[in-house]
């Protein structure tokens, strides 16, 4: 499995302070992120897997609209955040 427990604890560390802060916004951007690069690969191994392309089209869009709510609570750390993941907007 490409996400396990503490992968997940790791990146709730790095960018939402603690291992059990799951809730932070930063946090989620950067699980759905980890998420996203790792459905892509897979698609494009597999580019007939229309179930997870569509998966991939949701979590982009979760993504997205947690990056308008971050973007008008702060918007410096916000501009981190893209930077840091490279999410290109």
């Amino acid at each position: 499995m490409y996400l396990t427990k503490e992968v997940k604890a790791e990146i709730f560390k790095k960018h939402g302070g603690k291992a059990e802060n799951t809730g932070s916004t930063e946090g989620q951007i950067a699980l759905f992120t980890h998420r996203i690069n790792h459905l892509t690969g897979h698609l494009k191994k597999n580019h007939k897997d229309y179930n997870t392309e569509r998966s991939l089209v949701k979590l982009v869009g979760k993504r997205r609209s947690l990056l308008d709510y971050m973007m008008k609570k702060d918007i410096v750390k916000y501009r981190e955040l893209i930077k840091e993941l490279n999410i290109r907007k």
